[in-house]
């Protein structure tokens, strides 16, 4: 197969001319005609901007000679009269599987994981493909390509579709006649990449997209490293990546969260991705900006649910209402960001579908000029093909659409579309137009016939002034064949009209009766009234005009219509809980001003501050949680037993409704810790919670690096399942190992890293070596004393220090030798024996540790407890005897402690970041409630507000439920409704989005 194509590849660049001349001829007389064909008196779309009301369009040889208003027409030329017709550019699909099989699944137990690569003599990881080029699987599909030229194609890019590098793609024609040689237009067209591993591999790693993302920048590192030939053997994978860097990058991000990411992961190593979008970019349109990144959007808007039942209803979510609400504005909103796209059919049924939903977007103000752009110019600047593609300039590739007129009218039909100079008639241009409104009599009675749809497949309506009838028409080679119900309806009969047509303004014909007889048919067409069709129009603009509602931050409900604003506040009268030597304190006065804690004293005043009655209630620095698993896509990396490379921050979820839960439970900052699915895991993300800001804008400034590693049974895999038996390490004893090979790995490479001599970038040893350069902290999962020694010893062996235990269930046994190792316990309050490892977990930890010397915060590890560890804290005051300050410092300043923030929040001090929470009660209280909860002088959260987001999510759901019923009433396609339930990560949860 790879020496067929590289043959014809040898082929292009003469087909035209040649067209093969060598090749035996034995099924007739060989000829070869080049004639010229002129095409007059059409108006021709040359390019979108540039149009000839009353042109010639001169092709030969399968390309443009000419296009104007006055071409000189040689005197062999096949002249073709279009007057009337429009012609455009064919339209090109840069992102297709076009003639590419699926690729079949990988043999073998899916069970039983493999974790090495099957592939030899290619990179390490299966799911790294660049080597793969379409142009080798290729293979034309004639029906494929026909179904594309009805919809206005004429070239397609193709590729595999199949691991997170994929390969090369092929560009070729969808030329109704020929072979792939003269089809191909260029065997090697861009890069293909995505998050979806290969279906030809069982290969484990990766199993999230944060190892997806950690891989690609190792890829990129190897590439570097072996492009010096640094590595003595061969790998065909990185060879290929190091000669397509230069070729389109096209990557499907599939979102827009993921078209941020990659783009930034691109810019580490000068890579500017083409991104394959998800239809919800306008939800952070600036933010896509600014990647400068172009687009090739799919046209897959979400169709309205079926909300007839009430209860079921209710389950639908204002994110999904407003997504079918918003979505086709898409492409709008886009090009009036000038952000350029390119529209695909990737991701619909079949191809007919494009033009329907492109529709549907110029119904909500998309630019037709635009999106001419869109499928000609656009696609084909991206692959580099402007000078032969997406025009009908001289020069070009004479491929071209026939229409009736323009283009973007549902009523338009698509006559012709050449390619490469070959003519395929989709419908006949003599094809007489029989759509509209006629009149005829029968049995004394006037009938209206209507007539619409498209003109190969029409529709009828059969009616009198009080009554339709049921009716077919058909209508072919110019005989009309119509079908209704007679009058009687409790008979069941039917009434046959035949009528060879000749003038579309009269239908005259025979009628055949129920009984048999014979009769004349004769109607007359209607001329169409002004006053009525205006009135028609204005009504079909006024009904096709969409309501759109308003972007929210998040596009979400409890999305605010703006982003809050740093204000000046002051608390007057308030109970202030400091976390500092003053403890306490009644009746306190506390200005915010510039996002910090600018004044804390009595009688303050500040003549632009907000103020706040504080009588009766506390404020104190806001709640922070050590271990938490919201606000994220992935939790766990479980493809190896070390994955130091990734990392929480990759995947940070801002529009996750726990971050908005979590502050109307005073929650202002979290560690979000990877999960406890390998002895190493990935790196800690540590935000803010400020609900309606995008990712990035969560993480700490200057955050300090953590880094999660576990113990136990989960690490194991003891609790996995029979078929995972095969991964290092099965025993605890094993994992005292991994820690021990690594550490001892990673010293190697850091003192050659240090040695100034050439080394490959590796970002796993280079995370543990942070850990060895005490310039990255350890949380670790941990249950069983034994094991809680075991890491202490092997810290203290390689001269660090475990910052945190987090869980540590069994800390009370091992309070002594934590405060000798200097190590922090974050706990829960009073979970136990949900697991055997647990067994021994008693209420008491916390406050044991606490009375040992161990700084000790309570944790959730929940998205359900973290909305109250107000409470959680509390209960170290019922089980320990702890005061009640003292208890309030685990879920506010110990965290920050051990978190290294505490220079920044945790208690109320004069210089401190703004982040606090106005309580109706003692916080402690199971009274209390978060009134306002505040992030660097920022209200992210307001009760009262929140009553008021709560009436408007209910008004906006109820307004959009009407909508869909609307839409259903007229026809429109609906999708039953899909109980969907948020999964609530944990520790021990696994990706299964890969």
């Amino acid at each position: 197969m790879i020496k067929k194509w590289a043959a014809l590849s040898l082929l292009l660049c003469g087909y035209f001319s040649f067209a093969q001349e060598y090749v035996p001829k034995n099924d007739g007389v060989k000829t070869n005609t080049s004639n010229y064909t002129a095409l007059t008196n059409a108006k021709i779309y040359v390019t979108p901007n540039q149009i000839i009301e009353k042109g010639t369009l001169l092709i030969k040889d399968g390309k443009v000679v000419s296009s104007g208003a006055s071409v000189t027409i040689p005197k062999n030329a096949v002249v073709i009269d279009v007057t009337g017709k429009s012609i455009y550019p064919s339209f090109i699909d840069i992102y297709s599987d076009f003639g590419i099989k699926k690729p079949s699944g990988a043999s073998g137990n899916r069970r039983n994981p493999q974790y090495d690569a099957s592939r030899e003599g290619f990179y390490w990881n299966d799911h790294i493909r660049p080597d793969q080029n379409a142009i080798d699987l290729f293979e034309f599909d004639s029906k494929k390509a026909k179904e594309l030229r009805k919809a206005g194609f004429g070239v397609v890019n193709s590729h595999i579709d199949d691991g997170i590098i994929q390969g090369t793609g092929v560009l070729v024609t969808l030329a109704a006649s020929g072979s792939d040689a003269t089809r191909l237009l260029d065997d090697r067209v861009g890069q293909y990449s995505g998050t979806s591993k290969s279906k030809t591999s069982r290969q484990a790693y990766p199993t999230s997209l944060m190892g997806t993302m950690a891989l690609l920048r190792q890829v990129n590192h190897d590439a570097d490293w072996y492009a010096k030939g640094n590595i003595k053997e061969k790998d065909r994978a990185l060879e290929a990546y190091i000669a397509n860097k230069n070729l389109v990058q096209f990557f499907d991000a599939g979102k827009k969260i993921n078209a941020l990411r990659f783009d930034k992961l691109g810019d580490q190593f000068g890579i500017q991705y083409v991104f394959v979008g998800g239809g919800d970019e306008y939800e952070l349109i600036s933010d896509i900006k600014n990647t400068n990144a172009k687009f090739i959007l799919p046209l897959d808007f979400p169709d309205a649910y079926d909300m007839e039942d009430p209860l079921l209803a209710q389950s639908v979510s204002l994110e999904d209402l407003k997504a079918w609400n918003q979505s086709p504005a898409n492409p709008k909103i886009l090009a009036e960001n000038n952000i350029q796209f390119a529209l695909t059919t990737h991701k619909l049924k079949d191809a007919k579908a494009l033009m329907p939903n492109l529709l549907k977007a110029i119904a909500y103000g998309l630019d037709k000029t635009k999106a001419l752009e869109a499928l000609t110019t656009i696609p084909a600047g991206i692959i580099g093909k402007s000078s032969e593609l997406g025009h009908l300039k001289s020069g070009a590739y004479a491929n071209f659409l026939i229409t009736s007129g323009d283009v973007f009218d549902k009523e338009t039909t698509i006559y012709e579309n050449w390619v490469t100079g070959i003519k395929d008639e989709l419908t006949a241009m003599n094809t007489k137009d029989l759509r509209g409104s006629y009149t005829f009599n029968f049995d004394n009675t006037a009938y209206e016939l209507e007539i619409s749809g498209e003109i190969e497949k029409l529709k009828s309506k059969v009616k009198t002034s009080t009554k339709e009838y049921g009716s077919k028409i058909s209508f072919s080679d110019n005989w009309m064949q119509l079908t209704f119900a007679a009058a009687d309806s409790t008979k069941k009969d039917f009434i046959r009209v035949v009528t060879n047509v000749t003038n579309p303004k009269t239908l005259s014909g025979k009628l055949f009766y129920p009984n048999g007889n014979e009769g004349t048919f004769f109607a007359t067409k209607q001329a169409k009234d002004a006053k009525k069709e205006d009135k028609k129009d204005n009504e079909d603009k006024d009904d096709k005009t969409p309501t759109i509602y308003p972007i929210t931050y998040p596009n979400m409900a409890y999305g605010m219509e703006s982003l809050p604003q740093q204000e000046t506040l002051l608390f007057k009268n308030v109970t202030v809980w400091t976390n500092e030597k003053d403890g306490i304190i009644k009746n306190t006065d506390v200005l915010i001003k510039n996002g910090k804690i600018a004044k804390i004293g009595t009688n303050l005043s500040s003549g632009n501050a907000t103020v706040i009655d504080g009588t009766n209630k506390h404020l104190t620095s806001g709640i922070i949680d050590e271990h938490s698993h919201i606000a994220t896509e992935s939790v766990n990396e479980a493809g190896h037993n070390s994955t130091a490379e990734v990392t929480i921050e990759d995947v940070l979820d801002a529009e996750d409704v726990d971050i908005y839960r979590n502050l109307a439970g005073g929650v202002t900052s979290i560690q979000i810790l990877h999960g406890s699915a390998n002895p190493i895991g990935g790196r800690s993300a540590i935000i803010k919670l400020k609900w309606g800001e995008k990712a990035d804008n969560l993480v700490y400034q200057n955050s300090p690096k953590f880094i999660k590693f576990a113990l136990g049974e989960n690490v194991k895999q003891a609790n996995w399942g029979d078929n995972a038996k095969t991964r290092f390490p099965q025993t605890r004893m094993g994992v005292e190992q991994v820690f021990t090979d690594y550490f001892q790995r990673a010293q190697e490479y850091d003192a050659l890293k240090k040695s100034g001599k050439p080394y490959r970038k590796d970002l796993e040893l280079e995370t543990i070596a942070e850990i060895l350069n005490k310039e990255r902290f350890v949380s670790c999962h941990s249950y069983v004393q034994s094991e809680i020694n075991m890491l202490m010893k092997v810290a203290e062996k390689f001269n660090f220090r475990i910052n945190t235990f987090t869980h540590i269930l069994e800390g009370y046994k091992v309070a002594d030798k934590m405060v000798e190792h200097g190590v922090g316990g974050s706990t829960f309050s009073d979970w136990w024996a949900y697991k055997y490892e647990v067994n021994d977990a008693i209420p008491f930890n916390a406050p044991i540790m606490h009375n040992a010397g161990v700084l000790v915060a309570i944790n959730s590890d929940d998205a359900e407890m973290s909305r109250r560890l107000n409470q959680e804290a509390a209960k170290s005051v019922k089980y320990g005897d702890i005061s009640e300050e003292d208890a309030w410092k685990f879920v506010t300043l110990n965290p920050a402690k051990l978190l290294h923030i505490d220079d920044r929040v945790g208690s109320i001090k004069v210089g401190k970041d703004a982040d606090v929470v106005l309580w109706s009660d003692n916080p402690l209280s199971i009274y209390a409630k978060a009134e306002k909860t505040i992030i660097e002088g920022k209200v992210y959260f307001d009760l009262e507000r929140d009553a008021k987001l709560r009436e408007t999510i209910k008004k906006e759901k109820n307004e959009l439920t009407m909508l869909m019923l609307q839409a259903k009433n007229k026809g429109l396609k609906t999708k039953p409704i899909e109980k969907k339930e948020k999964e609530l990560l944990h520790c021990d949860s696994i990706d299964h989005q890969l």
